[in-house]
């Protein structure tokens, strides 16, 4: 069965002065506030849509490695996964670099990264990200 997720934004004033926040409608679970300044350059207590698509691919990412992992017989003990998304203005999103660090007994190294760049390929939100480049850096700690 399928299973749709809704986001709502509300946007008051232009552009560059502008600003809102955007609500997960779906899981109730929080609201951000965004700006254009938080866009473009960065702003504490604020997000953008780069923020929030890394949010996304990060924990999709997490969730195609545990369960590779996991249908190898080697759960994962820990994965933490950063997704840093480029973002140019003018120009659009660049890229998202996955930066991943985990404990996995019994695993090599050569194995692991043979699950992480699997994983890379294969989660939804990577697969969904297609048109721009998705790198990766995954090491065992």
């Amino acid at each position: 069965m399928a299973l749709t997720s809704e986001a709502t934004t509300l946007w008051f004033g232009d552009l560059q002065t502008g600003s809102g926040t955007t609500s997960l409608d779906s899981s109730d679970a929080a609201e951000f506030p965004v700006s254009w300044q938080a866009r473009s350059v960065g702003e504490v207590g604020k997000t953008n849509p780069e923020e929030l698509l890394g949010a996304a691919h990060s924990a999709c990412y997490s969730m195609a490695l545990s369960n590779a992992l996991g249908g190898n017989g080697t759960p994962p003990e820990s994965l933490q996964v950063t997704a840093a998304v480029t973002f140019v203005p003018g120009e659009g999103i660049k890229g998202s670099h996955l930066l991943v660090s985990a404990k996995v007994p019994g695993l090599s190294e050569e194995d692991f990264q043979k699950f992480a760049a699997d994983a890379k390929a294969n989660c939804p939100v990577s697969q969904a990200l297609a048109g721009i480049p998705i790198t990766l850096e995954a090491s065992l700690a």
